[in-house]
C-alpha cells in the first residue's frame, strides 16, 4: 500500500463528503485509470474482511458505507507508521539501502519514495549518501536508464549488509523495514531457531545469547534470499570445525522451511559459526530432569496447600524449572534489588508462606540454603501462575502499544490472548498514544512510556515475563474493585480447543471403532481452520507423549523381581533401537540409589532418568507394564506397575511430552485403561486419546 492510497482512503473516510474520481485525478494528479486502480485495491481490504465494499455511482460517485471508518484499524501498522511518523535523513537513508539491497531485480526512485512515504525529489536529494552508505558494505548502486536501480556484489556481501542494520539496537523504523524483508513466516521462525538449538547440543557447541540470535538472524535472511532464487556464491572449499554443523542445520531447515540449499551456503554458514562466540554447556542442564521432577512436585503440593490448581499451567512449569537450575548451583544467584518483587512479595505474604511450608520438596535435593531473594522470586512465579489462573469474569478493552515492530507486537498479544480474557481493540505505535481519547479503552499494554497518554497504561517487557502478569494482574483487581466496572461481558471467543472439546466425545460416543482416526483428520482441519501451523510446527521438535510412546515402544506384563530389573528392563528397547548407551542404564539405577525413588511421580508409575552427557543419544521413551507390580522405596506410592523410561538430549525437547504425562496420570481412567490394555497398540490408543484430552 503507498502513500497515495492511505491519502485516498483517509480523504474516503470523511463520510459527510462527496467524493468523486475526477476529483481525486485532479487531487493527486495522476489518471482517472490509476484512481481506479487504486479503490480496486482498497475493495481488496474491504473483500477480505468481509466489509461492504466501495460502489462507484453515475458521475464517477464514490459511495461507501457508515463502517467505512474501520478500514483504518486494517491498514498495515508498518505502513500506517511510515505515513504519521516523519524519518529522518539517517532512517531513510539505512531503509532505502534495505530495499535496494533486499531486492533482486532493479528498483525505481518513485518505488522507494513510496515505501518511505516521501517525495521523489528527497530521494534524489539522498542518493548520494545513500550510494556511499552501501558502497561502505562492498557494494555498488548501478543505475540504468528506463529500469531504475540496482545494488550489485557478493551475494555474501548483501546477506552480512542486512544483518548488520538489522542489529537490535536499530531505531523502530529500521527494525520495522528490515523486519519485512528479513522475516520468515512464523512456523519456519519456531522451526529455525529450534533446529539450531537442536544442534547446539547434538554437536555440543552452545553459542552465547548474542551470536544465538546473530545466527537466527543470518538464517531468516538466507530462507528469503533462497526464496527468491539468490544463492551465496562459490565459497573457498576449506573444511572447519563447524562444516558437519552448518550441513545439518541447512538439511533440516531445507526440510521445513520448503527451501533447496547448494554446497556454498553450507561453507558460508560454516564461516559465520566458526566466528560466532561459544560456551561451555550449563552445569544445570545435567540435572535438567530431575529438576523438572521435583518441579512437578513442588507445583502439586502448593496447588493443594493453596486450594488453586496450578499443575495445568504449562508457563508455570517451564518458568519455575528454568529458576530452579539457579537455585541447584553450589553458590546462589546475585539477583539485582528489585522494589517490584519486594511490593509482590508484601502484597501476597500467604503465597509466601505456602512455599516456604512447602520448600523441604526442594531443600533435600540441594546442597546449600536456599537464600530469601530465591524464595521470593519462586514466591514471584506462583503469584503469576495465579493471576493466569484467575477467571476473569469482566472482558476489559485494552489497546496494546509496541514500539519495537509488528513482531513483536504480535507476539505480545498471543501471549496475552494465552492468558487473560481481553477485547484488544487496536494495537498502535508510541507516538500515536498522546492522541488517543480517555474512553478508547479501559488500559494501555505498553511497552515502553508514554508521555501525554490520557489513558491509564502498564508498562511490560515484550517478552511478558513473570512480573509482567503480575503488573497486569494488579491493574486488572484496581479497575475490577473500583465502582466504574465497564458494563459489557463479550461474547466467549470460538477457539480450535473449546470446538475440539465439543466435538471429541460426540466423534467417540458416535463412532467408537473409527474415532481415533476420525479425530486425528478432524483435528488437523479444525487447527488449519484456526490457522495454528504455527503450532504444527512446533511440535515437530517438541513431541507429544503419543509421539514418543507408540506401539513399539510399549510393552505388557514383562516380569521383573525389583526394580533395578524393573528399570533396566524399561529402558532395553531405547539401547537396542540406539537411543542410549550401556552407561545411561547403570547412571540411570545409581541416581536412584543416591537421589531415592522421587522418579515415582504418581501412584503405580515411575518415570527413570539420567542427566544429560550419561549416555542419552537422542530423545526418546519406553514403558513397561509389569506382570507383577514392585516396589520403590515410596512408600506412598509404591508398589509400581508402570516404568517409562525417559532419554533426553537436553532441557526442553522432551518437556511437553513430560508435562502432559504428569497431567495425565492424575485422571484415574487413564492408568485403569492402561491397566486393562490387551495390546501395546491398544495401549498407545489409551495415550493418544487422553493426552488430547489433555491439551485439546
Amino acid at each position: 500500500m503507498n502513500k497515495r492510497t492511505i491519502s485516498i482512503i483517509q480523504e474516503l473516510c470523511k463520510l459527510e463528503k462527496s467524493i468523486n474520481i475526477s476529483e481525486l485525478s485532479e487531487q493527486f494528479q495522476v489518471s482517472e485509470r490509476t484512481i481506479r486502480n487504486d479503490l480496486n485495491a482498497i475493495n481488496e481490504i474491504l473483500k477480505e474482511h468481509s466489509m461492504a465494499e466501495l460502489a462507484l455511482k453515475k458521475g464517477g460517485q464514490i459511495a461507501r458505507s457508515n463502517e467505512f471508518g474501520n478500514i483504518l484499524t486494517l491498514i498495515s501498522q508498518k505502513d500506517y507508521d511510515y505515513y504519521n511518523y516523519k524519518l529522518s535523513k539517517e532512517e531513510r537513508k539505512k531503509i532505502a539501502s534495505v530495499l535496494l539491497v533486499s531486492t533482486s531485480e532493479y528498483i525505481t526512485l518513485s518505488t522507494i519514495a513510496d515505501n518511505l512515504f516521501v517525495s521523489r525529489a528527497t530521494i534524489i536529494n539522498d542518493l548520494d549518501d545513500i550510494k556511499m552508505f552501501i558502497k561502505k558494505g562492498k557494494l555498488e548502486v548501478k543505475s540504468h536508464p528506463n529500469k531504475g536501480l540496482r545494488v550489485e556484489g557478493k551475494e555474501s556481501d548483501k546477506r552480512l549488509f542486512l544483518m548488520r542494520i538489522a542489529r537490535p539496537n536499530a531505531g523502530m523504523a529500521e527494525q520495522d523495514v528490515v523486519t519485512r524483508h528479513i522475516s520468515v513466516q512464523a512456523g519456519n521462525r519456531i522451526a529455525i531457531q529450534k533446529i539450531v538449538y537442536e544442534q547446539e547440543h547434538v554437536y555440543k557447541s552452545f553459542l552465547t545469547d548474542d551470536s544465538f540470535q546473530k545466527i537466527l538472524l543470518y538464517l531468516g535472511i538466507m530462507v528469503n534470499r533462497n526464496k527468491k532464487g539468490e544463492y551465496v556464491e562459490p565459497r573457498k572449499k576449506k573444511n572447519n570445525s563447524k562444516f558437519l554443523m552448518a550441513q545439518d542445520i541447512l538439511r533440516y531447515i531445507s526440510q521445513y522451511c520448503h527451501i533447496n540449499t547448494t554446497e556454498d551456503e553450507v561453507y558460508f554458514l560454516s564461516e559465520i559459526l566458526t566466528m560466532a562466540r561459544y560456551m561451555k554447556q550449563k552445569y544445570s542442564e545435567k540435572s535438567a530432569i530431575k529438576i523438572q521432577l521435583i518441579t512437578r512436585q513442588f507445583i502439586e503440593r502448593i496447588s493443594e496447600e493453596l486450594g488453586t490448581n496450578l499443575n495445568g499451567d504449562y508457563d508455570f512449569f517451564e518458568n519455575l524449572s528454568n529458576h530452579l537450575e539457579s537455585v541447584f548451583k553450589e553458590a546462589p544467584a546475585a539477583y539485582p534489588d528489585n522494589p517490584v518483587i519486594n511490593e509482590v512479595l508484601e502484597e501476597n505474604q500467604e503465597v509466601v508462606r505456602v512455599v516456604k511450608k512447602e520448600l523441604p520438596v526442594i531443600k533435600q535435593y540441594v546442597k546449600r540454603e536456599i537464600t530469601e531473594i530465591e524464595i521470593g522470586y519462586i514466591a514471584v512465579h506462583v503469584c503469576a501462575a495465579i493471576e493466569r489462573k484467575k477467571n476473569k469474569e469482566i472482558a476489559f478493552h485494552v489497546i496494546v502499544v509496541c514500539h519495537a515492530g509488528i513482531g513483536t507486537s504480535q507476539l505480545l498479544l498471543e501471549k496475552l490472548k494465552k492468558h487473560f480474557s481481553f477485547q484488544i481493540v487496536d494495537i498502535i505505535s508510541s507516538h500515536e498514544a498522546k492522541n488517543l481519547e480517555s474512553g478508547r479503552a479501559d488500559f494501555i499494554i505498553s511497552t515502553v512510556p508514554l508521555n501525554g497518554c490520557k489513558l491509564d497504561y502498564v508498562i511490560v517487557s515484550p517478552l511478558l515475563n513473570d512480573e509482567d502478569y503480575i503488573r497486569v494482574g494488579n491493574k486488572i483487581d484496581t479497575l475490577r474493585n473500583s465502582r466504574h466496572l465497564p458494563s459489557r461481558v463479550e461474547d466467549k471467543e470460538v477457539t480450535a480447543k473449546g470446538l475440539l472439546d465439543i466435538i471429541t466425545p460426540v466423534v467417540y460416543d458416535t463412532v467408537p471403532e473409527e474415532a481415533r482416526i476420525l479425530m486425528k483428520k478432524l483435528r488437523k482441519i479444525v487447527r488449519d481452520y484456526f490457522k495454528q501451523s504455527i503450532e504444527a510446527d512446533a511440535e515437530i521438535f517438541s513431541p507429544y507423549l503419543h509421539h514418543l510412546l507408540p506401539g513399539t515402544h510399549i510393552q505388557l506384563d514383562v516380569e521383573c523381581t525389583d526394580w533395578h530389573q524393573a528399570v533396566y528392563k524399561s529402558a532395553e528397547k531405547l539401547l537396542e533401537l540406539g537411543y542410549i548407551e550401556e552407561r545411561y542404564i547403570d547412571a540411570m539405577i545409581k541416581n536412584i540409589e543416591e537421589n531415592g525413588p522421587y522418579i515415582v511421580l504418581s501412584k503405580g508409575f515411575a518415570v527413570p532418568h539420567e542427566g544429560l552427557e550419561q549416555g542419552s543419544v537422542k530423545v526418546g521413551m519406553n514403558l513397561i507394564r509389569l506382570k507383577t507390580p514392585v516396589p520403590f522405596g515410596e512408600e506412598e506410592l509404591d508398589p509400581v506397575e508402570f516404568v517409562c523410561c525417559l532419554s533426553a538430549v537436553d532441557h526442553k525437547t522432551h518437556l511437553k511430552a513430560f508435562f502432559n504425562l504428569v497431567n495425565m496420570l492424575k485422571n484415574e481412567d487413564f492408568k485403569r485403561q492402561l491397566h486393562e490394555c490387551v495390546t501395546p497398540e491398544e495401549a498407545a490408543e489409551i495415550i493418544e486419546k487422553y493426552e488430547y484430552e489433555v491439551v485439546g
